[in-house]
C-alpha cells in the first residue's frame, strides 16, 4: 500500500509539472509531427510506399520523441536535491522508478493520442478496420519502451554526456520491442492474412514482463551507484 502510494506522488508530481510548464509536451508533439511530415515528404504521394511503411515511420518518430520525454525524467528532480530528498524519505526506493516509469508511460500515450490521427494523414494508415489490435500492440510497445527508457535515464542521470549516452545505451537495448511492434502492426494493418502477428505479439509481452520485473528489482542498486 505504501509503495502504490508513493509512486501515485510521484506520478501525480510529474503530471502537475508538466500541466503547469507545458513545454516539453508542446515541443514532443510539435518534434513528432515534424518527423512524420518530412518523412511524408521524402517518400512522395506513393500511396502503396507509405502504407507498406508507415508503421515503421511511425515507431520511428515515436522513438526520437520519446526520447525528448526520458531526457527529463530526472531533470525535474535534480533541482534542490529532490532526488536526494526522495531518497531519503521512508519507504521503497522502488517508488521512485515505477512513478517515473508510469510518468513517460503517460506523456507518450498522450502524444500517441495526437500522433496516430498525424499518421492516418500523412502515412495513408488505415487503423480503424482492427483497431483493437492496433491500440493494444501500441500499449505492449509504448511500455516496453517506457520500461527500459526510464531505467537508462536513471543509469545516465548523472553522466556528463547523458544527452549522448542516453540513445547511445537505449536504442541497441530497444531493438526486440521495435522489432516486435514494427512487424506487428504491420500485420495488423494488412488484416494478418497468414496468421503470424501472434508470435510478434508474445515476444512484446515477453519482452515487457520479463525486463519489468529486472528493472524493478535492480534499480535501488543502480540509484545508489
Amino acid at each position: 500500500m505504501q509503495l502504490a502510494l508513493r509512486t501515485w506522488a510521484i506520478l501525480w508530481k510529474d503530471i502537475l509539472i508538466e500541466l503547469r510548464t507545458k513545454q516539453s509536451f508542446s515541443a514532443m508533439i510539435f518534434f513528432a509531427t515534424l518527423v512524420l511530415f518530412l518523412f511524408g515528404f521524402a517518400i512522395g504521394p506513393d500511396t502503396a510506399t507509405l502504407s507498406r511503411l508507415g508503421s515503421g515511420l511511425l515507431w520511428i518518430a515515436i522513438a526520437f520523441t520519446g526520447m525528448l520525454s526520458l531526457g527529463r525524467t530526472f531533470q525535474s528532480e535534480e533541482v534542490a536535491g529532490g532526488l536526494d530528498g526522495l531518497r531519503m524519505y521512508p519507504g521503497e526506493v522502488r517508488s521512485i522508478y515505477l512513478g517515473k516509469l508510469l510518468a513517460n508511460f503517460t506523456f507518450l500515450l498522450v502524444l500517441e493520442a495526437f500522433l496516430v490521427p498525424v499518421a492516418v494523414v500523412l502515412l495513408q494508415l488505415e487503423p480503424w478496420e482492427h483497431f483493437p489490435v492496433f491500440l493494444g500492440i501500441m500499449l505492449l510497445g509504448t511500455f516496453g519502451f517506457s520500461v527500459i527508457g526510464t531505467f537508462y535515464a536513471s543509469l545516465t542521470q548523472h553522466l556528463r554526456a547523458r544527452e549522448l549516452m542516453l540513445p547511445l545505451l537505449l536504442f541497441p537495448a530497444l531493438v526486440p520491442v521495435f522489432l516486435g511492434a514494427v512487424n506487428a502492426m504491420s500485420l495488423a494493418l494488412a488484416g494478418d492474412p497468414l496468421g503470424r502477428i501472434g508470435g510478434w505479439i508474445r515476444l512484446l509481452i515477453s519482452f515487457d514482463v520479463i525486463f519489468f520485473v529486472v528493472c524493478v528489482w535492480i534499480f535501488p542498486t543502480v540509484l545508489e551507484e
